[in-house]
């Protein structure tokens, strides 16, 4: 039984130490416990690609809600330019808020709680009445490896509302409560202190959301390691759009596209295929600094979904009758 165990206890601490090999969990030299932080040359090269469209600043941009989306919440680019207001959540305790020094860019959400965290942000857009400081607060005990069952009961029931059963399980214990127990042996660092001590502000049954704000959002300026990258500057994205992000401090994040002309065809799509954005499986990554890492949720205002049904095999992405070319005749 002991060999066994044992065995258990050294998978799981070979499965912590190799997390950040992968290509899209990266770490930074500060962040050991969490997974999630990422440098932006590591994960998308595309990003120092980029364009300022200084043409654009006479031009309104259209509501990026309007376009139509897919049954998985995929966007429906077109040919223009676009922006939408986000509510975004604090992924990375115990760093500064965003600010006017900070430019943004877009990255994978990764890690070994990946998952969990990308249930919680994708099912937020379904409950759009859920209050954002309980969706902050679970995601903030998820990072942390929080006890589940020290957590108050408004965050429990969120938690309930936004995550399967299994994943209700894991969070209450489980297979986690080895990767909790390993996670106490990582080296101590900045971040490895936040995340302690907001799992002891849990523990202790604080009530108090501002208290869990003073540890996760630090109140002083990031650092900034990369002067070259600029606030308006836009993200050339592998499938040939630019997008780009301005947080409002850590819980509001406005995001634009641009789609360049011609970047479709007639039948709306690009080489056979439709042109998506999905928000929710990236997370907002700042390019120049040591400010907060943010998953994006749901759209500040409540819309009606204009949703297509697209069949997806083997990659590709196939047209059902009736989609509408332009989103403006949906």
């Amino acid at each position: 039984m002991l060999k066994f165990v044992l065995r258990k206890v050294w998978f799981f601490m070979l499965l912590a130490s190799c997390a950040t090999a992968t290509h899209d969990t990266a770490s930074s030299n500060n962040s050991s416990n969490n997974r999630l932080v990422v440098q932006p040359e590591t994960v998308y090269p595309e990003a120092v690609i980029s364009g300022q469209f200084d043409f654009l600043a006479d031009r309104k941009p259209l509501s990026l809600l309007d376009l139509p989306q897919t049954q998985d919440g995929d966007y429906v680019l077109v040919d223009g330019y676009y922006e939408a207001d986000y509510k975004s959540y604090c992924l990375q305790p115990g760093t500064p808020s965003p600010s006017d020094r900070d430019a943004y860019l877009m990255a994978p959400l990764g890690g070994y709680r990946r998952d969990i965290i990308e249930t919680i942000l994708r099912n937020s857009l379904k409950k759009p009445d859920l209050e954002q400081k309980n969706i902050q607060l679970l995601l903030w005990s998820v990072v942390s490896g929080s006890n589940f069952n020290k957590l108050s009961f408004p965050v429990q029931s969120t938690a309930v509302q936004l995550l399967s059963p299994k994943q209700i399980f894991e969070l209450k214990g489980g297979v986690m409560g080895i990767v909790k127990t390993i996670a106490t042996t990582l080296p101590e660092t900045g971040l490895g202190n936040a995340s302690r001590d907001i799992n002891n502000l849990f523990e202790l049954g604080a009530s108090s959301y501002e208290v869990y704000e003073r540890v996760a959002v630090l109140r002083q300026p990031s650092v900034i390691r990369h002067a070259d990258y600029k606030k308006d500057q836009w993200y050339l994205q592998p499938e040939g759009y630019y997008v780009r992000y301005f947080p409002n401090g850590y819980q509001n994040v406005k995001i634009q596209v641009y789609v360049p002309g011609g970047s479709v065809d007639s039948s709306g799509k690009k080489a056979g295929n439709y042109l998506l954005f999905d928000p929710v499986t990236m997370m907002a990554i700042p390019a120049n600094s040591n400010a907060q890492r943010l998953g994006i949720g749901a759209p500040v205002v409540d819309v009606i979904r204009k949703v297509i049904q697209i069949q997806k095999e083997a990659g590709k992405e196939k047209k059902q009758p009736g989609i509408p070319k332009n989103p403006k005749t949906v």
